[in-house]
């Protein structure tokens, strides 16, 4: 592992106190593995951040890319401009969403997408002559990024405090009661509600999948109330859960869907929002009304060049269907660790994204998923560390050997974090999973 004496990269989510002296420098990436400067290899068991879908080192997206950038590196989209790149992908983008007669607005990441989908909410009520409807609604443990409303409708707690008040009107429910969410809009008062957010699969509060029926519920509840259905699908897009938009597995057609991530999987950062007639119509069918939005690198043409270098690769290659196909081994790869005394639950199960819970008395000895994830890290495995769990999203082109070698290695490295805490053992009456 390399390190510099001092860093100047303030890394996000870190304890810079400790990670200026110690950072972990990746040098290059082929499919599904890591290189660090000295050239020992890893394997990415969390695809980054959940993003690279078709693996590391794709020559084809950096040519696509290359090629664009020797043509026209971008040009700003606003008004009545665009490019090739912008028009190519929004027409498949939109012909793949399981929305009909779609359109999309592009952004330049998830973060900013969810803020797009937040502003036209409110945007398109007021157009309908309904401004009272502003209120939007999340889940607990939802994570929607760090921008304005993203932190606002977020439901991690930590990524919320300390920063003065938040966006206004704005409500967080329990993640898997669909009584919560119809009595919360009764308590508001559907008539003031905009929008309700949800991700399919919620990622970075801890991978926790829809219990049976949820997903549908929840539309069933929003169509009641006329509120508008906006999924945050980026993570859970481009194959993760074994369809383009992962809204397809429940049969779903909601009024917008978020998506990133694995659009380009993470070679140009892009982002964007598939918007149904229903919403788009206030804004498409007479002069006179514009959505006053916009990011200035939205439809940047290289970054729509690498994303149809993407899709083109998922498409041929038949990557989507592998994050239903591998749920299962993923799953019963990292299921028998649910007897180790660090562990509490594993979860997943839906799509090819999984959790290892570690039980709240090894975290509260500090026992915790961070020094899980080192001693992965140790063992050749890079996983993510969450609040209370490591975290599993490996590329879609892992290997079903690869997935039963990543149990074994979870096992092994929980081992080492016991080892140096053998005292340790659950308190008695304390939930085993």
């Amino acid at each position: 592992m390399a390190t510099h004496s001092d860093t100047r990269l303030w890394h996000p989510f870190a304890d810079m106190a400790v990670v200026r002296t110690g950072e972990f420098v990746i040098d290059r990436g082929e499919d599904v593995w890591l290189f660090d400067r000295e050239g020992k290899r890893y394997l990415d068991a969390s695809g980054s951040l959940w993003y690279a879908n078709v693996g590391h080192g794709r020559q084809e997206i950096a040519d696509a890319a290359r090629a664009q950038m020797g043509k026209l590196e971008t040009y700003s989209v606003f008004g009545d401009v665009a490019n090739e790149p912008a028009l190519e992908l929004a027409t498949q983008l939109c012909d793949l969403a399981p929305i009909q007669d779609a359109r999309v607005f592009f952004t330049t990441g998830g973060g900013e997408s969810i803020d797009t989908a937040a502003k036209l909410a409110r945007a398109y009520w007021s157009a309908e002559g309904r401004p009272e409807r502003v209120h939007l609604i999340s889940r607990e443990a939802g994570y929607h990024g760090t921008n304005g409303f993203g932190t606002s409708l977020g439901g991690i707690e930590a990524n919320r405090a300390g920063f003065g008040p938040l966006v206004a009107d704005t409500s967080i429910v329990p993640y898997g009661s669909l009584d919560a969410l119809d009595q919360k809009i009764h308590e508001l008062g559907p008539e003031r509600v905009a929008a309700f957010f949800v991700e399919p699969v919620i990622g970075a509060g801890g991978v926790y999948p829809p219990p049976d029926g949820y997903m549908e519920g929840v539309a069933a509840i929003c169509a009641d109330h006329g509120v508008l259905l906006i999924v945050d699908s980026v993570i859970c897009a481009f194959g993760r859960l074994g369809s383009w938009f992962a809204v397809e597995r429940w049969s779903l057609e909601p009024d917008m869907i978020v998506f990133a991530k694995g659009v380009t999987s993470g070679y140009l950062p892009l982002g964007g929002v598939i918007v149904s007639p229903r919403v788009a119509d206030p804004f498409w069918s007479e002069p006179g009304r514009s959505f006053r939005h916009g990011a200035t690198y939205a439809g940047h043409a290289t970054c729509c060049a690498a994303a149809l270098a993407n899709i083109e690769i998922l498409d041929r290659e038949e990557l989507i269907p592998r994050g239903a196909e591998l749920e299962r081994p993923l799953l019963d790869a990292l299921t028998p660790l649910v007897d180790h005394p660090l562990v509490s639950e594993v979860r997943g199960g839906t799509g090819l994204m999984a959790a290892v819970e570690i039980h709240p008395d090894a975290i509260g000895r500090g026992l915790t998923p961070a020094k899980v994830s080192a001693a992965l890290r140790e063992r050749g495995v890079i996983a993510r560390g969450l609040a209370r769990a490591v975290a599993y999203s490996p590329p879609l082109t892992i290997t079903r050997e690869l997935i039963t070698e990543l149990g074994e290695t979870t096992r092994a490295a929980l081992d080492a974090v016991l080892e140096d805490h053998p005292t340790f053992s659950p308190a008695p009456g304390a939930p085993a999973r």
